[in-house]
């Protein structure tokens, strides 16, 4: 599935190249956005787990986001990305065999400056940034004590556009990749007698589709 979204991501990112020059549009200067979009978060995920090896398994998310972005001029603005997600967590293939983790809930803001191309209704974007994750609501599963996430920052890459339908509404095409790395920390006393130390990649895509608003 993660290759069928990424392939149609890949082709929608390429119509952005396609565009051709339009009626101007409103002047975005000074002006605030708003989106609302429904996203898969979609991990690309590897660890390095100590003692007992094999990997990391983490389900893909689907939930709502909301993002924020203000216009210093027509082409450059700066968008705060806001959204939660609970993502099942696994490890697989290990000399003890595969070990349910739970679950746990992530908090990753994420900051990014983008360049607009202005020049019509079909508006494409590109965007780089910084994103700090926390962890939350951890579920350590049947299996051991306990788990310990460190919060992490990390840097996000974008890319998107949107599609005016008048002078304040439109839609929107994102796609973002987060370079996110943790440490998790597995006290797993009762069922192997250790601590498990992981080096986990989450690494995931973000593809979302919305509505959003200008002011």
């Amino acid at each position: 599935m993660r290759k069928r979204i990424l392939v149609a991501a890949i082709a929608v990112m390429g119509l952005i190249n396609l565009a051709v020059a339009q009626d101007a549009p409103a002047d975005n200067s000074g002006k605030w956005q708003f989106r609302l979009r429904g996203i898969v978060v979609s991990p690309d995920e590897s660890a390095d787990i100590e003692d007992i090896g094999g990997d990391v398994d983490i389900s893909t998310s689907i939930v709502p986001e909301f993002d924020i972005t203000y216009f210093f001029d027509d082409n450059w603005s700066m968008e705060l990305i806001l959204g939660t997600t609970k993502h099942d967590v696994k490890a697989v293939e290990t000399a003890v065999g595969e070990i349910d983790l739970g679950h746990v809930w992530l908090l990753p803001p994420t900051l990014t400056g983008q360049y607009h191309f202005t020049g019509g209704n079909f508006v494409p974007y590109v965007g780089a940034g910084v994103n700090l994750t926390l962890f939350y609501g951890v579920d350590e599963g049947p299996t051991v004590d306990d788990i310990d996430y460190d919060t992490a920052v990390g840097f996000a890459l974008q890319g998107g556009f949107d599609y005016m339908l008048n002078d304040k509404w439109f839609l929107n095409f994102d796609v973002k990749k987060l370079f996110l790395n943790t440490t998790a920390t597995v006290d797993a006393t009762t069922a192997l007698g250790a601590t498990v130390d992981a080096d986990v990649d989450i690494n995931p895509w973000i593809f979302g589709f919305g509505v959003g608003l200008k002011l």
